[in-house]
């Protein structure tokens, strides 16, 4: 290679994992082609909240990836055109189980993270939507950034072309990797210096023998869209249930958070079952995404439960007044997740060949700086 050239690099599949491995290795200087099997991302990246959500992160790595995701996510959205808002977060309380877990919670981070505990009527005078009938407390956020995944990841890609001269291989399946080279198609290929393999919940098409040996499954979840509030009516930050804080890890570090699972088992237990926890963020048209559930297996069922639908709406109900609940789309996403708690897998497959892939549900969250911390701190 001359002095002047540029090493390459190929990333697989254009979801968020991969678009923040492009950006990242273009930062560091290689020509980056991404290949996506599909004309245009489809994936879980598309099927989400658009909530780059620090307030759910355990102390440590983790949260220091999401606060660096979420200021490279302000700063891509400003530069692309890219709709985005800092709306912090709301979880709101509603008795006492719940109540000592957000207390606890703002205790032990108070001193490092932008939260503390809110009154009733503080919390209603950051959303007109928090239900006040029987609110006892609310647990705020000031860190919370929320996108329309639909817009940001489409437009995401085009910013990488633009501005750092990404190019996009669309509708290309790549079938083999084998010293530097990918395959794809009628015995096409293309070599790198550098591959990273971000497929998604698609990882059985590489490495499947590698794939097979590993604790990881996958999650299907269900969410909603509701249609636009009238007159632009805006809920401010995202909301979300007592149900959510059995849900993110951050939470674990609260002393009563068994005790608020063992009432939520004995009154809800079809939820914890069918890993259900409520949330509302609005994007910039007005809509509303609501969800999720979360069902594991290697196959998920391709078919959504309208019973499941209607309990995250009865949910949804408990917390929330909106002005128009009329339903607009509802849909499915699948994703890779670690069945041993790890909140992501890197796999070094050669000299030149990563896997990064299971980051869960919170790949908005901690793509970017995960990709940062991998290619510019620890491999390259």
């Amino acid at each position: 290679m001359k002095p002047h050239q540029k090493k390459t690099a190929i990333v697989i599949g254009a979801g968020i994992v991969g678009l923040a491995s492009a950006k990242a290795l273009a930062s560091k200087g290689y020509h980056v082609t991404v290949y996506e099997r599909h004309p245009q991302p489809v994936g879980a990246s598309v099927r989400n909240f658009g909530m780059i959500w620090p307030v759910g992160q355990p102390a440590g790595e983790a949260y220091a990836w999401a606060i660096r995701s979420r200021d490279t996510w302000k700063e891509v959205c400003t530069q692309a055109g890219i709709w985005h808002e800092q709306t912090g977060s709301l979880h709101l309380a509603y008795d006492e189980a719940e109540l000592a877990v957000m207390e606890e919670y703002a205790t032990i981070y108070g001193g490092e993270r932008a939260c503390g505990m809110l009154t009733p009527e503080q919390a209603s005078a950051k959303s007109p939507a928090a239900n006040p009938n029987g609110l006892k407390g609310a647990l705020w956020s000031a860190e919370e950034v929320i996108v329309d995944p639909r817009e940001a990841i489409v437009k995401l890609a085009g910013y990488l072309e633009t501005r750092y001269g990404v190019a996009f291989k669309w509708n290309t399946c790549v079938n083999r990797i084998a010293e530097s080279t990918v395959y794809f198609g009628s015995g096409q290929f293309q070599q790198a210096d550098f591959i990273a393999v971000c497929s998604g919940a698609d990882f059985e098409t590489l490495y499947p023998d590698a794939y097979s040996a590993l604790p990881i499954t996958k999650c299907k979840l269900q969410m909603m869209r509701l249609a636009a509030q009238p007159d632009n009516w805006r809920i401010g930050p995202p909301l979300c249930g007592g149900l959510s804080l059995l849900h993110y890890g951050a939470f674990q570090a609260a002393p009563s958070l068994p005790a608020l699972r063992e009432k939520v088992g004995r009154e809800l237990g079809e939820y914890l079952q069918l890993g259900i926890h409520v949330m509302a963020s609005q994007h910039g048209n007005g809509e509303l995404t609501i969800g999720d559930s979360h069902e594991y297996g290697p196959a998920p069922d391709p078919f959504d439960r309208q019973h499941i639908n209607g309990l995250i709406i009865d949910y949804l109900m408990r917390f929330t007044r909106f002005k128009n609940y009329r339903l607009a789309s509802s849909w499915n996403g699948v994703y890779a997740k670690m069945t041993n708690g790890k909140n992501h897998l890197l796999l070094q497959q050669d000299d030149n060949v990563v896997v990064l892939n299971a980051l869960g549900g919170a790949g908005m969250t901690l793509s970017f700086g995960l990709a940062e911390h991998i290619y510019v701190e620890q491999i390259l």
